[in-house]
């Protein structure tokens, strides 16, 4: 399950920075790179 949840996190990341550079969403950005940044933060919790 954590690999999983790091996997989503990284791929997040990912479109949140193709989405800044190549497209301009707006908030759809934004709310990508919070989803990923919690991912991350329950995986850091849960293996500890």
């Amino acid at each position: 399950m954590n690999s999983l949840l790091y996997l989503i996190a990284v791929i997040l990341v990912i479109g949140w920075i193709l989405g800044f550079f190549v497209y301009s969403a707006g908030g759809l950005i934004h709310i990508l790179l919070v989803i990923a940044v919690v991912a991350l933060l329950l995986k850091f919790i849960r293996r500890a």
